[in-house]
C-alpha cells in the first residue's frame, strides 16, 4: 500500500489501528500471523559445498590442471610424483583455510547480531513499553528520537524537527527533513520516488535529529529494506571478464 499518499485516518483504518496503538493481545496475534520483524537469513551452505566452491576458483583449477599434467608426465617418464603431491597439498590447504575463514566470519556476524539485539519504544495497552524490535507488528505506534535506528517502515504521525539519515536506501548522505502531511501526486506521476516520501520512515535508516511518533505499516521482508534483501538473494553471481577468459 502507498501509505504516503493516504490521510492518517485512512492509514489507521487500513491497518486496523489507532492513535492509542495496539493491545498486547492484538500484537501477539499479529506477530503469530505475520512473523518476526526481521530480514530472512540467506540459506546456509554446507561445509562440502563451501569446499567445492573454493576448488572452483580459476587459479585453483589451473593448479589442479598443472597437477594432472605433472602426474601424466611423471607416469610417462617414470619420475617422482613430488610435484603433484606438493601442488595438491597447496590446493587442499588453501581450500580448507578458505572454508575456515568463511565460517569464522559468519559466526562473528551472528554473535554481533545476538549482542546487539535492538529494542524499540512502542505504545501498547495505552502506555510506552520497550520491546525487541523483531516483535514489532503492523499497527504498532513507535516513538523515536535522535540516535534511534528506525526498526520498520512507518507513517509519521508526530514530527518535532525530525531529520533522518537514509543513505542506506537512497544514497543521500544529507539527513532528510520529515513532515506529517499527505503527499499528492502531480499530474502525469504514477508514484513518488522513495527519497521523496518525506512522511514515511524506513527500516535501515537512522534518526539524526529531533523526535517523532509513527505507526508501523510494514515489517520484516515486506519493508523496503526487505525488498532489497530479497533482490540481492535472488541475484545470480556473474563472472568477471578475467574469469571468463581464464
Amino acid at each position: 500500500m502507498k501509505f504516503y499518499l493516504e490521510q492518517i485516518d485512512s492509514v489507521f483504518k487500513q491497518i486496523n489501528s489507532s492513535e492509542k496503538g495496539l493491545t498486547s493481545a492484538e500484537a501477539e496475534k499479529r506477530l503469530a500471523e505475520n512473523g518476526k520483524n526481521k530480514l530472512a537469513a540467506p540459506p546456509g551452505k554446507s561445509i562440502f559445498r563451501r569446499f567445492l566452491e573454493q576448488l572452483s576458483d580459476p587459479m585453483t583449477l589451473i593448479l589442479l590442471a598443472a597437477a594432472l599434467i605433472s602426474g601424466i608426465l611423471a607416469v610417462i617418464e617414470n619420475e617422482s610424483f613430488a610435484d603433484v603431491i606438493i601442488i595438491l597439498a597447496v590446493v587442499i590447504i588453501n581450500a580448507v583455510l578458505g572454508v575456515y575463514q568463511e565460517s569464522k566470519a559468519e559466526k562473528a556476524i551472528e554473535a554481533l547480531q545476538e549482542m546487539s539485539a535492538a529494542t524499540s519504544k512502542v505504545l501498547r495497552d495505552g502506555k510506552v513499553q520497550i520491546i525487541h524490535s523483531e516483535d514489532l507488528v503492523v499497527g504498532d505506534i513507535i516513538l523515536l528520537e535522535a540516535g534511534d535506528a528506525v526498526p520498520a517502515d512507518a507513517r509519521i504521525l508526530e514530527n518535532a524537527s525530525l531529520k533522518v539519515e537514509e543513505a542506506a536506501l537512497t544514497g543521500e548522505s544529507v539527513p532528510v527533513t520529515k513532515f506529517i502531511d499527505t503527499i499528492y501526486l502531480r499530474e502525469g506521476e504514477k508514484d513518488v520516488p522513495l527519497g521523496d516520501r518525506k512522511n514515511m520512515l524506513y527500516m535501515g535508516s537512522t534518526v539524526a535529529y529531533g523526535r517523532g511518533r509513527a505507526v508501523v505499516t510494514a515489517t520484516g521482508m515486506e519493508t523496503e529494506m526487505g525488498k532489497i534483501a530479497e533482490a540481492l538473494t535472488l541475484a545470480e553471481d556473474s563472472q568477471t571478464p578475467l574469469q571468463i577468459k581464464m
